[in-house]
């Protein structure tokens, strides 16, 4: 996770440039002290604003957690649809912050910002969480329900994102910068516990949790929908000992119109005869104060550098959404725990927090002392290198997966396989030129093909006829099939004779990693199987066969049927990730009622954590280049920009998300060589990167300080507080 989500200066992302902006105020009244938390310089407010931003963090990491399988598995959108969905909402989510922050700035003040806003968000997660109620409607009424669920959590999110950690700041005196700037160590604590904690739990309510027969999706978006309405509860709470600063200005605003009356002036005045300017901002000096011009000129410095960072974060957001899809298709079982292919997302929150410390004080002073000068726009390259080499380890991973999962069908060919349930012996051949190869063999009693066999066709549909021999009888049968399918031709008794039918298995020749199954019922009385409390299904009499039921991976010792006379239960055995089985029930007279298992589809081969060097490639690049990215922009910069640096940060974000729904939708690329487009993208993007870097002559701090600045003090925090509020003079 970006461990910069939340805005980190004490201000929002828009506060007065200098104080010539700043129209004069009657003097305050005194304030009352506000409480402090056991005697210390602590006020008591920050205590309800970190819960807040704890239980939010959980809210949102949690619902984003699930979404592209929710998407997948539950509206049924395909996999391209699916991220390009996803990475629209996040994407979504960061342009918002910008609405955000102008109401807070300009209108209402953080407080009633985030109160107002994080009521839209809840609303949000109750609209969500009833789109995934399967009760509720159909496809279209869950498809709009969950779109307009997203829309208004994406506004929610983004619009409170940068006022609480600004408004905590707002919590403390100018003489308490130490105890603020601790304050925000310990709120980007909870922004990570409250991710780490919700990644892992709500995987688990989907997945192990049953909701009408399926996976508990409503549960999955209710509890963080839960947390959410706690966060709200808790803050409002605080609402009487809050330290509550009015609106302060638009400064985002402000920049943009410095910059369009500069273009607009010199386009008015490009005659030859005019004289020309030292810098094109120049142009606004009939307008705007000459502190506002400087300022904004080594704002254009930095937002320069900004141009090539939207790629890296195409890459690092496709965590939760292609990263899972290929989790979809491992093997989760650790031996001593079952992991679920979205659980795999919180290795990044846990590896942020082992390689923050690591790198600043192990790798960083080690490559110091090897006299090394490891810059901070190096420190950004090498992250860019380390997120190319995470997508070319997930892309050989992809290939691996490949190899170990069934070819698909092609134009005009079929996949089938032969099911022998008569008393003996069966030799099936194909009748035709092209095909009269296959099946030579015969078949067992109670046995298949051992593997499919392809069928070529001579047009998208063909009937085919097949010359079946069965003790000393010789039958002919004819069916239909149609390209791109897989089949079963199921041979059964029918009397003293034999019969056969087609059956289509497309259903369960996927490889979205489900777990399914289905039955074939030799019984002359129909079968209700329970697979689990809230699943269960008929399977017809006489050779019925049931559709295909997805089910959770596990052991099945125990599935209780039952006929209009008679209960007994059937032992399923373990049913692994991905495999589709098909289960025979039979009447064996020595040992009763029995299910012979065989698998259309093998399991999942791959350990799911052959994912781990990708995940932790690209979280220790994501230190590298997003940590050191915000300490360099905002060293480089004048404390007036820096709000300005936060919303350019967080568009970075935003455009990136757009890339990722770009190329998803139409790249058409298999999923190998899309990791392999998106690792050779950022390294072009890297190369350009280092070379604008190489060009770029760093600006120190004490040359940006200009008389306003030497006016008005203020205390400079660390990297996480980033920038204090300057004291109105």
């Amino acid at each position: 996770m970006n461990p910069f989500q939340k805005n980190e200066s004490k201000e929002t992302l828009f506060s007065p440039v200098s104080i010539e902006d700043v129209p004069p105020r009657p003097p305050s009244p005194p304030k009352k002290p506000s409480p402090k938390i056991c005697g210390s310089n602590y006020p008591l407010s920050i205590a309800f604003i970190v819960v807040n931003e704890f239980c939010e963090r959980f809210s949102y990491y949690g619902m984003k957690a699930v979404l592209i399988l929710y998407f997948l598995y539950f509206l049924h959108w395909n996999e391209d649809t699916s991220t390009s969905i996803y990475h629209a909402f996040s994407s979504l989510c960061y342009f918002t912050p910008i609405l955000g922050a102008a109401i807070a700035d300009s209108w209402l003040g953080k407080f009633k910002t985030i109160i107002y806003l994080s009521l839209v968000y809840v609303l949000g997660h109750v609209i969500k969480s009833l789109g995934a109620l399967p009760i509720l409607g159909g496809q279209v009424v869950h498809t709009v329900l969950s779109l307009v669920g997203l829309s208004l959590i994406a506004l929610g999110t983004g619009g409170i994102k940068p006022c609480v950690a600004a408004f905590g700041g707002d919590q403390f005196e100018e003489k308490h910068a130490e105890e603020r700037t601790r304050y925000f160590s310990v709120f980007y604590l909870s922004i990570n516990a409250g991710s780490l904690i919700s990644t892992f739990i709500t995987p688990m309510l989907r997945g192990d949790v049953q909701c009408f027969g399926e996976d508990c999706y409503a549960l999955a978006f209710g509890v963080p929908g839960l947390l959410m309405v706690i966060a709200l509860a808790v803050f409002a709470m605080g609402s009487k000992i809050y330290n509550k600063p009015p609106p302060e200005g638009n400064i985002v605003a402000q920049v943009f119109k410095c910059i369009w009356f500069a273009i607009s002036n010199r386009f008015k005045n490009r005659s030859g005869d005019i004289p020309k300017r030292q810098h094109w901002l120049d142009w606004a000096a009939e307008k705007y104060p000459k502190q506002l011009i400087m300022d904004v000129k080594a704002l254009t410095r930095v937002l320069f550098l900004y141009i090539p960072l939207p790629m890296f974060w195409a890459l690092l957001d496709q965590q939760g959404s292609r990263w899972t899809l290929q989790a979809i298709r491992m093997n989760g079982n650790l031996g001593f725990f079952v992991l679920q292919p979205d659980q795999m997302q919180v290795l990044n929150p846990l590896l942020v927090l082992i390689f923050i410390p690591l790198f600043d004080f192990v790798i960083y002073r080690l490559v110091s002392k090897c006299g090394i000068n490891f810059s901070s726009l190096r420190k950004m390259a090498v992250g860019m290198i380390l997120a190319c080499l995470a997508f070319a380890v997930a892309a050989a991973v992809e290939i691996k997966i490949n190899e170990m999962t069934p070819a698909q069908p092609g134009p005009q060919e079929v996949f089938l396989q032969v099911l022998n349930l008569a008393d003996d012996d069966v030799k099936v051949t194909v009748v035709g030129n092209e095909n009269n190869s296959l099946l030579i063999e015969s078949i067992k009693s109670f046995q298949k093909t051992p593997r499919y066999s392809k069928l070529h066709l001579k047009t998208k549909s063909q009937n085919f006829h097949f010359h079946l021999k069965y003790h000393n009888l010789s039958l002919y049968t004819e069916h239909s099939v149609q390209e791109k399918n897989w089949y079963s031709l199921v041979i059964h008794e029918d009397g003293n004779s034999i019969s056969s039918m087609m059956v289509k298995d497309t259903e369960s020749k996927t490889t979205n990693g489900m777990t399914t199954v289905r039955f074939v019922n030799t019984l002359h009385k129909d079968v209700n199987i329970s697979l689990s409390k809230d699943t269960s299904l008929n399977v017809g009499e006489d050779y019925g066969v049931s559709a295909y039921r997805t089910v959770q991976r596990g052991e099945y010792p125990t599935v209780h049927c039952r006929t209009e006379d008679k209960n007994f239960s059937l032992n399923l055995g373990l049913l692994d990730f991905g495999a589709a089985y098909l289960f025979v029930i039979t009447n064996n007279t020595s040992e009763g009622l029995q299910a012979w298992k065989t698998e259309d589809i093998p399991a999942n081969k791959m350990s799911i954590v052959w994912q781990l060097p990708q995940y932790a490639l690209v979280t220790a690049g994501e230190v590298m280049f997003s940590v050191t990215g915000l300490e360099f922009s905002y060293s480089q910069a004048p404390s007036s920009m820096k709000s300005v640096l936060q919303a350019a940060w967080l568009l970075t974000i935003a455009v990136g998300n757009i890339i990722v729904l770009v190329v998803a939708q139409f790249s058409g690329l298999v999923q190998w060589a899309e990791f392999i487009l998106f690792s050779c993208l950022l390294l072009v993007i890297c190369l350009i990167f280092s070379i604008m870097g190489y060009y770029y002559v760093p600006v120190k701090t004490e040359d940006m300080q200009g008389p306003g600045d030497k006016q008005i003090p203020h205390i400079q925090g660390n990297m996480i507080n980033l920038e204090t509020k300057k004291t109105k003079l």
